[in-house]
């Protein structure tokens, strides 16, 4: 066996002895992150609009009872004003950014509505979470990884996501930021980015394209799982397993960055 030149250096995949926060967690990849984290040995709060946290179909009922779950709606002031208290409280070493909502229209049919409805959440309420987390861990001098959901929609626009590409790029340019603002305080802020993830707003997704584009029920879908340049739609677990890394000492010196996680969708 050829030995390894700085094995000693190896950081840990555990997460033990960390507090992670994950919001939109009722969704399939927030689900599938909290009980990562949790398989990882972190304490895990969780938040969804819901009264109970339920994770995904096969979430088993041991984790479901280990989660701190507490619901807030995010795009109520006050719910929001109430989660960013409970977070600062609570000083979570890491944050998965995760509740969002998507929508379609073109420029010629997305009204503001639809604006203020996914900026409200996908940009002012990730915001707001960021910014109360990083918050707490500078008053605690605690070190900390906040992750962002993007998406391979915020990296250019789509004829029909008008306001959801937007939103998302927003996603991008925020992290950025924050994570040259916190870097002295050694806040790590990283964004994820996603492509065709296999989760139940999938169902949504292609009942809005086969309204837009006059497509059979379950078409898009399989559309564009098969234009991956993998051939598959990715699972929950794929991003999971990502946002873990960023949330461990693997990733000690990243911060700034958007990684894609979309079976080599965008190519950058």
């Amino acid at each position: 066996m050829i030995p390894v030149t700085g094995a000693a250096d190896a950081a840990p995949v555990s997460l033990a002895g960390k507090t992670c926060l994950v919001t939109g967690a009722n969704g399939g990849i927030g689900a599938a992150t909290a009980a990562h984290f949790l398989a990882l040995g972190a304490r895990v709060l969780a938040t969804d609009l819901g009264p109970d946290f339920v994770g995904a179909p096969d979430t088993p009922a041991s984790v479901r009872e280990a989660i701190d779950y507490r619901p807030f709606d995010l795009l109520d002031p006050k719910g929001l004003e109430a989660c960013c208290a409970w977070i600062s409280e609570q000083c979570p070493q890491v944050v998965f950014n995760n509740a969002a909502l998507f929508d379609m229209g073109s420029v010629l049919d997305a009204d503001l509505g639809q604006y203020e409805r996914l900026f409200g959440l996908n940009v002012r309420a990730l915001y707001a979470v960021m910014q109360a987390a990083s918050r707490a861990l500078v008053a605690a001098s605690q070190p900390g990884s906040i992750i962002n959901m993007a998406s391979q929609a915020g990296h250019r626009g789509e004829a029909l996501v008008a306001h959801y590409c937007a939103s998302k790029a927003a996603v991008i340019s925020y992290t950025q930021s924050a994570a040259l603002a916190l870097a002295p305080h050694k806040i790590r802020v990283n964004a994820l980015s996603p492509g065709v993830i296999d989760t139940p707003m999938w169902e949504q997704v292609d009942a809005l394209f086969a309204r837009f584009e006059g497509k059979a029920p379950g078409q898009k879908k399989r559309e564009v799982g098969e234009a991956v340049p993998l051939g598959y739609m990715g699972r929950p677990h794929d991003v999971a397993r990502v946002a873990v890394f960023l949330a461990s000492e693997q990733s000690a010196y990243i911060t700034a960055q958007t990684l894609s996680v979309d079976g080599g969708n965008v190519l950058r």
